[in-house]
């Protein structure tokens, strides 16, 4: 099988059975986001213990590709330490603006990898990190 085409089933099974879709009603904050662009919305529901990110709990409609990224993300730090949950996306973001010309590390980002395709598109680039940006800003205002 081709790597796209694996990138690609990566991205619909994330699509299909979203990972921690459903919002917890524990919570340090809620946070909504929206992608103005193309109407993806996201609200994203965080709890933090002790430096550490115990749960993402999501919910939002939009295309394959925002639902999937957020489904990645929360999957991946859940249960990471803050500066490491940061680190891995800050290699998401770096990613998503190498138009193309990164592959990702995928020791680091695992399903993210998945994603590398849609950094040659600059319309589809805000989908991706929609979920991303909103556990960015969640997590900024539970550690200030």
């Amino acid at each position: 099988m081709e790597l796209d085409s694996l990138y690609q089933e990566v991205i619909l099974d994330h699509y299909r059975t979203p990972l921690n879709k459903g919002l917890s009603s524990e919570k340090d904050i809620q946070v909504h986001h929206n992608n103005p662009s193309c109407g993806d919305e996201v609200t994203l529901n965080l709890t933090m213990k002790d430096g550490f990110v115990k749960q993402i709990t999501w919910d939002g409609v939009g295309c394959s590709i925002s639902m999937a990224s957020t489904s990645v993300m929360s999957d991946l730090l859940s249960g990471k330490e803050y500066q490491q949950a940061m680190k891995v996306l800050e290699a998401f973001v770096e990613l998503m603006q190498s138009k193309g010309q990164s592959k990702g590390d995928e020791e680091l980002l695992e399903d993210g990898v998945a994603f590398a395709g849609v950094s040659k598109f600059p319309a589809r680039i805000k989908c991706a990190l929609l979920g991303w940006m909103a556990f960015k800003d969640a997590s900024t205002q539970v550690m200030a």
